[in-house]
């Protein structure tokens, strides 16, 4: 998929010189913000929020599943959303990119993630080591995967194994949950040493709180590379014409995994987002000063080298 940013070419016909534009439109002062109940998107989306009010916008945040946050920015209900994970979700996004209804910034707001498939590392040693190994526990299982929330592009490409009983997989019943109602039930499992096959990311705690494995051999089911994964900020289609200076702060708003594990770290021990995120500004100030630069306060001029 091609990721096309569009922004005024004006200043490339000045050599050496410095434009100044009006300030952005009033409308602009408001930033819609989609969220995931994902404790990834929520770090993420909790920076933005804190970077933008500091910056002089109004920041409104929604929380609701992908669809609906997809579907929000589409009947401009939304303008911003920090959690499209490609390529698991690229057959809802791609559509609605080549119809002109949402866009894609020209940059991934995070890099080396992966998400697929995992079982704790006690399965992994009694030999459930890759998709093909699932069909072989069906009866330790129950027969069952266990996902994330219901509509998600996750759990329509585990279906979609199930229905085309890819992997022999025909038998099972996919079970939808949140994050944490998910991970509630591997910890369950956890404690009895029971068999149990979920839905795993990283970046995510669950990679240093639980022993887990992912497994392998998933023939690019949930992606190419098992799983590897990049994420994006997806916008309204003409945000970048219409607000420069937000998508400038979210061209820039990149993180590392790393970075991002340690605040929903915080996150999951039950601070607030976005006093995770101040905390985080207050203790790496060279992220505020990358995320920020070149970037004005709402009502500024906007100046281009």
């Amino acid at each position: 998929m091609s990721h096309v940013y569009r922004f005024s070419g004006v200043c490339a016909l000045l050599m050496a010189a410095t434009c100044v534009f009006a300030a952005e439109a009033p409308s602009c002062k408001q930033v819609r913000m989609g969220v995931a109940n994902w404790t990834d998107v929520m770090a993420t989306s909790a920076v933005a929020k804190v970077v933008l009010d500091e910056l002089g916008y109004s920041t409104e945040q929604t929380f609701a599943s992908e669809q609906i946050v997809l579907t929000g920015i589409k009947d401009n209900k939304l303008d911003v959303f920090l959690g499209y994970w490609s390529p698991l979700m690229t057959s809802s996004v791609v559509p609605m990119v080549e119809a002109g209804q949402i866009a894609v910034s020209r940059t991934p707001n995070l890099t080396q993630a992966n998400a697929t498939l995992a079982v704790p590392r006690y399965l992994f040693d009694q030999g459930l080591k890759t998709f093909a190994d699932i069909a072989k526990f069906k009866d330790a299982l129950g027969g069952k995967i266990h996902g994330i929330e219901s509509g998600s592009a996750t759990n329509q490409q585990i279906q979609a194994m199930i229905d085309k009983n890819q992997f022999r997989l025909g038998g099972f019943k996919l079970v939808e949950s949140s994050e944490a109602g998910m991970l509630a039930e591997v910890r369950r499992a956890e404690s009895r040493k029971a068999a149990i096959v979920f839905f795993g990311w990283t970046p995510h705690p669950m990679n240093v709180t639980l022993a887990m494995n992912y497994l392998t051999g998933s023939q690019d089911a949930l992606g190419p590379d098992e799983g590897a994964a990049t994420v994006w900020t997806v916008t309204r289609p003409d945000y970048a014409q219409r607000c420069p200076n937000v998508q400038k702060l979210l061209d820039q708003l990149t993180f590392t995994t790393a970075g991002e594990s340690q605040m929903m770290v915080a996150i999951l021990a039950g601070q607030k987002p976005e006093a995770v995120a101040r905390q985080w500004l207050k203790e790496h100030p060279e992220d505020r000063q990358r995320w920020t630069a070149g970037v004005s306060r709402f009502g500024s001029e906007l100046a281009q080298q």
